[in-house]
């Protein structure tokens, strides 16, 4: 279990590289200005926020095939996990999804300052992104389970990896799906949090025809 702001810097550093690290840093630090004019994370997380942000959000990639893409992150807010994943992973095509005009306006400028060329920004509410096949979908505080399957099911196959972190509420949401559904899932212990577990698994649904 990562308990300390160093051993955090240690794992994020053992799943990417130099230039990933050095992007992280600055990330910290235009997340600590920012959020001095828009309330993007509790204040006292940043104190720890190798731990809380980064780390929590880089031990997705322990859960998915290496050089998998593109990957989708919904309702990615402050920047967690979709940023920090752009950021450690050059060679992963990320798409966020972030419906709020502050955060979009956030977004928008940290992808820049980072220089993430792989990394897209949707400025809209899921319903509104135009489908495609993703690889990977992640969500960290997006909507109860059984709606964000209902609202993000159009960008899944059967090889897409579902990777999503619910904190102390995993196991009980994964218990409100219907059972053939649960057993497409499982919950991972979070390196981060012993109360927190993260809803790992391949969502094989059947597509909604049109009229």
């Amino acid at each position: 279990m990562i308990e300390q702001e160093d051993e955090a810097k240690a794992f994020c550093a053992s799943l990417t590289n130099s230039t990933g690290i050095a992007r992280l840093e600055r990330f910290a630090e235009l997340l600590k200005l920012e959020n001095e004019h828009q309330n993007l994370v509790a204040k006292a997380s940043l104190e720890t926020i190798w731990q809380r942000h980064f780390a929590d959000s880089a031990q997705l990639l322990n859960y998915v095939p290496r050089e998998t893409s593109p990957w989708l992150d919904l309702g990615t807010g402050a920047g967690f996990p979709g940023i920090v994943i752009a950021a450690m992973k050059a060679d992963c095509e990320v798409v966020v999804v972030e419906s709020r005009k502050r955060r979009i306006e956030w977004l928008e400028r940290l992808c820049d300052e980072l220089e993430l060329t792989n990394c897209h920004v949707e400025g809209a509410r899921l319903e509104q992104v135009e489908s495609f096949e993703a690889r990977v979908i992640s969500a960290r505080a997006f909507a109860p389970l059984p709606r964000l399957l209902e609202l993000s099911a159009r960008f899944s196959s059967i090889n897409t990896t579902w990777v999503l972190p619910k904190g102390r509420s995993a196991a009980q949401e994964l218990s409100e799906l219907k059972k053939a559904a649960q057993s497409m899932f499982h919950v991972e212990q979070s390196v981060t949090d012993r109360d927190a577990g993260i809803i790992v698994g391949k969502y094989r649904h059947k597509p909604r025809h049109r009229a």
